[in-house]
């Protein structure tokens, strides 16, 4: 049996995968190059090599309910989106509180993991750390690998004709860290991501003023959705992912289209994706409108070249006199302890099995934890992986053929085509995702069954938001208090909102989108009968 698991770093799918591994009775080794555990959201006012770096003013995109570990909700009067510091201590609280910081190597950083002579036997591996200059080689039977994907930036200079020339600053979003240094400066952000967002609705309060430039543009969504509920407590559930697997095309495109322009037209504000029906990962800047209504922003097409000291964008207007630079350009994907063929198995592309496992290796302990990217939360994604991964690694449950698996990804490339535009991205649909997972390891809730013996629960779980606790009411890892936190999500979103007594709560009504959805072809076909 699988016993010595190396785990590379220790942010939430480091955590994720320690305590999936002590379930399952291996025993985890976890590798954390930094003094403490948090991984992306542990901030600096520095960044430092190696590790992921964020902004003082981050703030998470999902909402505490649906970002948790599934069975350790937030604390209720906690805000429903989270400052970084905020998260930062409710994950120092899971670590501490599940007992894992004993299982941590602090200020251990690896250098390299390779296979041994005898990995087709016996899948081991070996891996080579260093701390305060010394460098310490071990045998593992499987490793784990957490490091994220927000570590190397993207920097694409050479895409940008003239850029040696400009003398101002440039920098990577990563190395941005609060405004101050740019009061009255005139500033380009290259990226409409979240970040370049963020960066330059912050930057619009004290700088001259900023220009965000995108290539192909973006769904700027708001984390303040229907109702004033937060946007995942309402769009991420079952039944609209039902509607959208199951509706013809045309009418899931017009419903997106419509959901997506919902709160304002974003050809009107420069902001409209090029191909408006993909499933781009949408941003989310609840500002950013405003901004460019008050003239602090400004969109603009791709740059076609640099001057001295200007940008000339594509349609021929110029930025003058700028300031700075600041590529929010995102990352690539790297494990530089890491020899190239282990996950790339073709076209020098990282090519993993559901986004976790190296189809090619003779032994299945490698796995790849936190790479997938889904319009879902990131720790309840990890506590699914690394649950999967953790009973293959045992040997509980066994992989496919490599011909299966590869066909699988080659399948899935084409969907990821359709949906996103590109098949080669990390992106995915969360709760298909998700279902897919908890399917491997017997932890998918039977909404059918649920219907016939818990039709309270059923209607949660089916309507409302699919929310981390799910994937904890059965199987391996099934969590007695599930039930209830699914049946008190609402109140634990209104707790730290309600402060001022006017009335009681309103919770959402579970039925009013689908009667909403329903009514319109009903709408239609009697619009039809009486014009005819």
């Amino acid at each position: 049996m699988v016993k010595r698991v190396a785990i590379v770093g220790a942010g939430v799918s480091g955590l994720a995968s320690i305590r999936s591994c002590l379930e399952e009775g291996l025993e985890p080794t976890c590798f954390e190059r930094s003094a403490d555990v948090g991984g992306l959201w542990m901030f600096s006012d520095h960044a430092e090599e190696g590790r992921a770096s964020i902004y003082q003013s981050v703030f998470t995109n999902s909402s505490k309910e649906m970002m948790c570990f599934p069975d350790f909700p937030f604390p209720d009067d906690f805000p429903n989106f989270l400052h970084n510091s905020k998260l930062q201590e409710y994950i120092t609280t899971f670590a501490r509180e599940k007992n894992l910081l004993k299982y941590i190597r602090f200020e251990t950083f690896v250098t390299r993991i390779s296979k041994r002579d005898d990995f087709s036997i016996t899948g081991q591996w070996d891996v080579t750390t260093e701390k305060d200059g010394k460098k310490e080689s071990s045998v593992f039977d499987a490793v784990m690998i957490c490091s994220g994907h927000h570590v190397y930036p993207n920097l694409p200079k050479e895409s940008f004709p003239g850029l040696q020339r400009f003398k101002g600053k440039c920098i990577h979003s990563r190395d941005y860290k609060e405004p101050s240094v740019w009061r009255g400066k005139r500033v380009l952000v290259i990226g409409l991501g979240n970040s370049g967002c963020d960066i330059a609705t912050e930057l619009s309060h004290t700088a001259q003023q900023v220009i965000i430039s995108s290539r192909s543009g973006s769904w700027v969504m708001s984390r303040v959705w229907d109702n004033g509920f937060p946007w995942d407590m309402v769009t991420i559930t079952r039944f609209q992912t039902f509607l959208k697997n199951n509706l013809p095309t045309a009418i899931s495109d017009w419903w997106y289209l419509r959901q997506m322009n919902a709160r304002y037209k974003h050809e009107n504000y420069g902001l409209m994706p090029l191909n408006g029906a993909l499933r781009k990962e949408p941003v989310f800047n609840d500002e950013l409108p405003a901004r460019i209504l008050c003239g602090t922003v400004s969109v603009k097409p791709n740059v076609k070249e640099f001057t001295e000291t200007s940008a000339v964008f594509e349609d021929g207007t110029v930025f003058e006199a700028i300031d700075g630079v600041i590529f929010a350009t995102g990352y690539s994907n790297a494990y530089p302890f890491l020899g190239d063929s282990i996950l790339q198995s073709r076209n020098n592309e990282i090519t993993l099995f559901k986004g976790i496992f190296p189809p090619q290796l003779e032994k299945a302990t490698m796995a790849v934890i936190g790479l997938v990217q889904s319009l879902g939360a990131a720790i309840p994604t990890t506590d699914l992986q690394a649950r999967w991964a953790a009973q293959v690694i045992k040997g509980t449950c066994t992989l496919p053929s490599v011909k299966d698996m590869m066909d699988d990804i080659n399948e899935k490339m084409g969907k990821k085509l359709k949906w996103f535009g590109k098949g080669e991205t990390i992106q995915t649909d969360y709760i298909t995702y998700m279902d897919e997972l908890a399917t491997f390891i017997g932890a998918k809730p039977s909404v059918p069954w649920l219907f016939l013996t818990d039709p309270r629960l059923a209607l949660e779980v089916f309507f409302g938001p699919c929310s981390p606790y799910q994937f904890r009411l059965v199987g391996p890892g099934k969590w007695p208090g599930a039930r209830h936190a699914i049946l008190t999500q609402w109140d634990r979103t209104l707790k730290p909102t309600a402060t001022r007594a006017v009335r009681g709560p309103w919770k959402p009504c579970l039925f009013a989108k689908p009667l909403g959805i329903l009514a319109l072809p009903v709408l239609l076909v009697a619009l039809f009968l009486v014009l005819s």
